[in-house]
């Protein structure tokens, strides 16, 4: 396992796209009265939009760290990059070990480590501070398509895998507690509020909701017409955001009492293509907005309680594979194809 650290200076850090003062305002000589005015700057990024290379190959996931301060990215060059979100958004360290695509990656809780999930068959558990790999988790047979962490309680993590299973994890293990099989290739893994459930997407178009307890399934999302590709539980535990290849991202009630017809919400205007990449998704924290990843090329940002399109964000070269909210700013990023990724300062 190689650890590398890499300098501000190294021309894998970060392109600047435009650099305006956080105020910039143009006036006349003559009468001091304002002639242009530049959009007014909403968020602490060095620019309105950052521009970071570095990854060779393709970008499949990314993610702000629970404070803010870093992003993380991953993809088909099997490296996790994290770079720093302010400043000159240097690329911090670059750590390896996997041997196959990253195909997922997340913060744990307290932002002291990384969890991540490969082609390879393995999870690993990354400790950023030394940027070294700490535990490998074996026991699925193919490709892990998915990883996430529980929010509260023991820290556990739950995968998905071409093999049909779903794997939970007790972190300090290195054998998984419980294994449920789907029957089916398992594209997305979410827990629940409590961590006392598992949402499970996959190739057969539906999201089983399954009791960690008594090992069954306690009921079963249909809507979708093609294969789930990403899942994200809202900030306040009570709702569900799926994406598919249906070119639908929908939104379920996951709460305990809720009506029959879980589907609250559809939005449509992404793309899915021949590609098949397993497009991701997002809340913002306040729950206001959803994000998805798009074939198109383009970032796309829905208002929750309209469903209109409020954001369709230009600039990458290839399909848009993964994007988040920044915890605490109007800031998204999003990871590409083109190997890109883009920090980006919204209203």
């Amino acid at each position: 396992m190689v650890v590398e650290k890499r300098r501000a200076e190294d021309s894998s850090s970060l392109v600047p796209v435009s650099k305006k003062s956080k105020n910039e305002v143009a006036t006349s000589n003559k009468n001091k009265s304002v002639l242009q005015a530049a959009p007014a700057r909403t968020s602490n990024l060095f620019a309105p939009i950052m521009l970071l290379e570095g990854h060779e190959g393709e970008i499949f996931t990314v993610e702000f760290h629970p404070e803010g301060q870093y992003v993380a990215s991953s993809g088909f060059d099997r490296r996790i990059f994290v770079w720093s979100v302010y400043g000159e958004c240097e690329n911090l360290s670059v750590m390896s070990g996997h041997t196959g695509a990253v195909m997922e990656l997340h913060f744990t809780t307290d932002g002291t480590n990384i969890f991540t999930a490969s082609t390879d068959h393995t999870l690993g558990l990354w400790d950023l501070p030394t940027s070294q790999r700490i535990k490998k988790y074996k026991g699925h047979t193919t490709f892990v398509n998915s990883v996430q962490g529980a929010r509260r309680g023991p820290q556990m993590l739950v995968s998905g895998s071409d093999d049909t299973t779903i794997k939970l994890w007790d972190i300090r293990k290195k054998q998984s507690v419980t294994t449920f099989n789907s029957n089916y290739q398992v594209t997305a893994v979410e827990f629940n509020d409590t961590a006392e459930q598992i949402f499970s997407g996959g190739i057969d178009n539906d999201i089983k909701v399954w009791d960690i307890r008594n090992h069954e399934i306690i009921y079963t999302l249909k809507g979708h017409t093609d294969t789930v590709t990403g899942l994200a539980l809202s900030p306040d535990g009570s709702y569900l955001l799926s994406n598919s290849m249906d070119n639908s991202l929908r939104i379920w009630d996951v709460r305990p009492y809720a009506p029959q017809e879980r589907c609250v919400k559809v939005f449509t205007g992404h793309q899915h293509n021949f590609e098949k990449n397993l497009l991701r998704c997002a809340w913002s924290k306040d729950g206001s907005k959803v994000s998805s990843g798009s074939a198109d090329r383009f970032l796309y940002i829905w208002d929750t309680t309209s469903r209109r399109i409020i954001y369709k964000l230009p600039g990458h070269n290839g399909s848009v594979n993964d994007v988040d909210f920044h915890p605490n700013e109007p800031i998204v990023v999003s990871g590409a194809s083109d190997k890109q990724i883009y920090l980006g300062e919204i209203d």
